[in-house]
């Protein structure tokens, strides 16, 4: 059966940007993965192919290739090449064409697949301003690739193991030779049999499918630091997904989020707190208390204080991330004017902007006549 173009495969246009390949092949291999679509009888051969493609295309050097000779670049022919001239490839000669499309003479060719690091992955918490001004530690659940726990990543069914692939011997490769106009070529390609591993499954683990990986949620505890900022990026090494062939695991990245706070802003380590006075407080002054992220403190007011008006309460912000100390907790005065007055406040504040006026008229006919207060 011919192979379907890796541009259909991956549902993406010819023109596609490496970014746009590597999001299509996530999403396709997330939808055909056995693990995840157990409902598809295709779905794992669809898989494959979605992999397939995705290694060809991802490659700048193999995706040249396909683009120029198609599956024929990756095939163990000449494919219909004119073999007399090879001069609009960019080769010299015919050897340098099969050591650059087939691995060459003899000891060349595809080597078996090494240890693989597994993805790493990113997880979004959402914090408190509280919680990131204390730190600790914080418990979040994550779902991953994980070795089975059946077959401990083997593939191969409990008490089983996987055996010596008798077409290659354990090599992983296969070697073709054929006679041609221009002498002898030796093509080595990966092993028909076991896909270059050197291995085969003669009875698959049934928990797994063969994959060796299942998913899983798994709890890990995340230490949070004093002062945490929004947007920090905690890695925790080893809590991505599990490797492939024996390679380590990825890394878990924590992306911190702190939701908006009903008291506090925040800029950086400083804390700002709107105070709200009334004007009587704002005129006479007053001793008042605030809130803190570890308690309450007291501030002065003086009298005459205006609106906007800034007091600083030093190491009251947030802990410094980068360093010692704290950040200064920035109080800002808010004069409320009522909005309703009972009569007898009407007739106070009418009493008080008559004295204000009868004052202001005898200092004007004192600075008419040259006296002073």
């Amino acid at each position: 059966m011919s192979k379907r173009d890796y541009y259909q495969v991956l549902e993406v246009g010819r023109s596609a940007s490496p970014e746009e390949i590597k999001k299509s092949f996530r999403r396709l291999a997330r939808l055909y993965h056995p693990d995840f679509n157990k409902e598809e009888p295709d779905a794992e051969q669809n898989f494959k192919e979605v992999s397939e493609a995705y290694e060809v295309l991802s490659d700048p050097q193999k995706r040249d290739q396909y683009d120029r000779f198609g599956h024929q670049a990756f095939n163990g022919h000449n494919g219909g090449f004119n073999q007399g001239d090879f001069s609009g490839f960019g080769f010299g000669n015919i050897s340098d064409i099969f050591e650059n499309f087939f691995g060459g003479f003899g000891g060349g060719g595809r080597r078996r697949p090494g240890p693989e690091q597994g993805a790493h992955l990113r997880f979004d918490m959402e914090i408190t301003l509280e919680e990131a001004y204390q730190g600790g530690v914080k418990t979040i659940q994550v779902p991953r690739t994980e070795n089975c726990p059946e077959c401990k990543g083997s593939r191969a069914r409990s008490g089983t193991r996987p055996e010596t692939c008798p077409t290659c011997g354990g090599s992983g490769q296969q070697q073709f030779t054929r006679n041609t106009a221009f002498g002898r070529f030796v093509n080595v390609q990966s092993c028909s049999t076991c896909g270059g591993e050197g291995r085969v499954i003669r009875e698959p683990c049934p928990a797994c499918r063969a994959q060796g990986r299942v998913v899983r949620e798994r709890k890990i505890d995340v230490k949070l630091p004093p002062g945490v900022e929004h947007g920090s990026k905690l890695r925790i090494a080893g809590g991505g997904e599990v490797g492939q062939r024996g390679g380590p695991s990825g890394d878990l990245y924590v992306v911190i989020n702190i939701r908006s706070h009903k008291q506090f802003q925040r800029e950086r380590d400083d804390l700002i707190y709107e105070l709200p006075l009334d004007m009587v407080q704002a005129a006479l002054g007053d001793e008042v208390d605030v809130p803190t992220l570890d308690g309450p403190a007291k501030v002065k007011v003086p009298e005459g204080t205006q609106p906007d008006t800034i007091f600083r309460l030093k190491g009251r912000g947030m802990p410094r991330l980068r360093g010692s100390g704290k950040g200064d907790l920035h109080v800002r005065v808010k004069v409320v004017v009522p909005r309703r007055l009972s009569h007898k406040q009407r007739q106070l504040l009418e009493q008080f902007s008559k004295l204000s006026e009868e004052k202001g008229f005898i200092n004007k006919v004192k600075d008419a006549l040259g006296g002073s207060n």
